[in-house]
This record gives C-alpha cells, sequence and structure tokens, in this order.
C-alpha cells in the first residue's frame, strides 16, 4: 500500500499538506479520529506512535474496543452493465456473486499488499 506506514502495529495513511509544509498521517480501522503531524518521517514516527497512545488509553479508561468493528457487509453501487457482466461471470463459474466478487476482492487486496 502507498502512502502508509505502521506505527506499534497500527496502519496510518500519510499525506503531505502543503500550505502548512508538514507531514499528516491519520491512523486507519479505529473507531475513532488519530492523526498527527511532523516535518520529517522520523518525526510522524514519533508523533504518531505518541498520538495512537493517547487514543488507545483514552479506549482503556472509557472500556472501549479502539478497533473500528466492521459486519462484513458491504453495499456497492456499480454500473448496470457491470452488475450484469458480473453475475454472468460468477454464474459461468459456478459461483454466487457473492463468493465471486470476495474472490476478486481477495484477489485485489493481496495485490496491493504486495
Amino acid at each position: 500500500m502507498k502512502n502508509v506506514m505502521k506505527i506499534n502495529g497500527y496502519q496510518a495513511v500519510i499525506h503531505y499538506d502543503p500550505e502548512i509544509g508538514m507531514f499528516r498521517g491519520e491512523f486507519l480501522g479505529l473507531n475513532g479520529g488519530a492523526d498527527f503531524y511532523a516535518k520529517t518521517i522520523d518525526g510522524l514516527e514519533e508523533e504518531g506512535s505518541k498520538s495512537l497512545k493517547v487514543f488507545l488509553d483514552m479506549c482503556a479508561e472509557d472500556g472501549v474496543n479502539p478497533r473500528r468493528e466492521f459486519t462484513g457487509r458491504l453495499n456497492l453501487r456499480i454500473p448496470a452493465d457491470l452488475h450484469e457482466r458480473i453475475a454472468l461471470l460468477a454464474r459461468a463459474s459456478g459461483k454466487s456473486m457473492n463468493a465471486w466478487m470476495t474472490e476478486a476482492l481477495t484477489n485485489e487486496t493481496r495485490q496491493a499488499d504486495s
């Protein structure tokens, strides 16, 4: 994945903000917002660790799971012609559309991770 760094086991997406001349990081997969700013990569790691610690400490204090929970359901709007194509490909491979799309998305995420 591009522009992603791992800090203490949590992933954060990183962007450069030219208006303030700093990098901004935002943790992914949390049940709330935890962001951080720095001028250097080393600074990002340091500030990210601090921000994450504050967030995790607050969650522990409140008895809240810090990670966002996912249901496994995804409502997706796609063009009708793509919907038809997926339905045909799924049927031709002897799979449900759900199984076919799960396989396709799994393959795509593996490629993105490598």
